[in-house]
């Protein structure tokens, strides 16, 4: 029987954080993937280079080789969670946003184990601006439990159908301002020490039961705050977010529809809004590709970082 929701979905959870591990270090990545076999090996492989400790994998029902190439890179770092659900309040017919709960469980059941945590997407790469790994870009920031990181969104720069040699070197225009405020353009992805994590949504969380969060500077801010423009940093770690890639690509985006029981057209058109945006004003950014060469560089002449 097809589910009919009723009522706005349960988009913010609760929990009780973990209890941090001994020794706890590192950073890990939780994901929720569903038929990404075209781009998750190289989305796989930049983070492992970038020094990944560990990546958790919602499998949402992938059906093409997602898992297997993520298997292929990451081996032992990789731990994979079934996840092909749709899930809703009895009581009220609200449904249950399926990537807070990935994310909740995440925090939850692993994020003891390790000094930080970061939710992103298979379109999201978090890009080290001057340190040769994640931990070393955070490594400043001393306990602080929560680092809040603009998206920095990239558009279809001009390809019609996927180009050869994947999406860092293929995709270096974005929107100029993330702090607009336009939509579909401003928004965060947040790092957190789990153990300190009381709620969380797709796009933030709270810490010990208060609305805080640090840019990568280290300076402190209200969740409504950092939209502010002074709160804007990209200094140490930087969040690109492949939104559109190339247009035969964002057509298939739409078809796939959203991760929620969302009305096809109103999917589409709002996906179609956001590409609008993004192009609207941009401008070259090449943080990633300096990234890998910078790791080129540092490491032994054999080393390869081709993606």
């Amino acid at each position: 029987m097809l589910r009919v929701f009723s009522g706005r979905p349960i988009t913010k959870l609760g929990l009780t954080p973990p209890a941090p591990c001994a020794g706890r270090s590192g950073l890990a990545l939780v994901l929720i993937v569903r038929n990404e076999e075209r781009h998750i090996g190289e989305w796989a492989k930049f983070h492992a280079q970038a020094g990944a400790a560990h990546v958790f994998v919602y499998d949402n029902g992938s059906t093409d080789a997602t898992i297997s190439r993520l298997a292929e890179v990451l081996g032992a770092r990789l731990t994979v969670i079934p996840w092909d659900q749709k899930l809703w309040d009895a009581g009220t017919g609200r449904e249950i946003h399926n990537q807070v709960l990935a994310y909740a469980h995440a925090l939850r059941n692993f994020g003891g184990r390790f000094r930080w945590m970061a939710c992103i997407d298979a379109d999201e790469f978090l890009v080290p601006r001057r340190a040769e790994s994640l931990e070393g870009a955070l490594a400043h920031l001393g306990d602080i439990p929560s680092v809040s990181l603009p998206w920095h969104n990239f558009g279809r720069n001009g390809h019609a159908t996927p180009p050869e040699g994947g999406v860092v070197a293929n995709y270096t225009r974005r929107a100029a301002d993330p702090l607009s405020g336009v939509r579909g353009v401003t928004n965060f992805k947040t790092i957190v020490d789990a153990t300190r994590v009381t709620a969380l949504k797709v796009h933030s969380v709270e810490i010990d039961g208060q609305d805080v969060t640090w840019n990568d500077r280290g300076e402190r801010a209200s969740l409504k705050g950092r939209f502010a423009r002074g709160f804007y940093s990209a200094d140490h770690l930087q969040l690109n977010h492949y939104y559109a890639r190339s247009e035969a690509e964002l057509a298939a985006k739409i078809a796939r529809g959203s991760n929620q029981s969302v009305a096809a057209a109103r999917h589409a058109a709002r996906v179609r809004r956001n590409v609008a945006n993004i192009e609207a004003s941009e401008i070259e950014d090449r943080c990633a590709i300096d990234f890998l060469d910078r790791l080129r560089g540092a490491r032994s002449p054999d080393f390869s970082a081709d993606l």
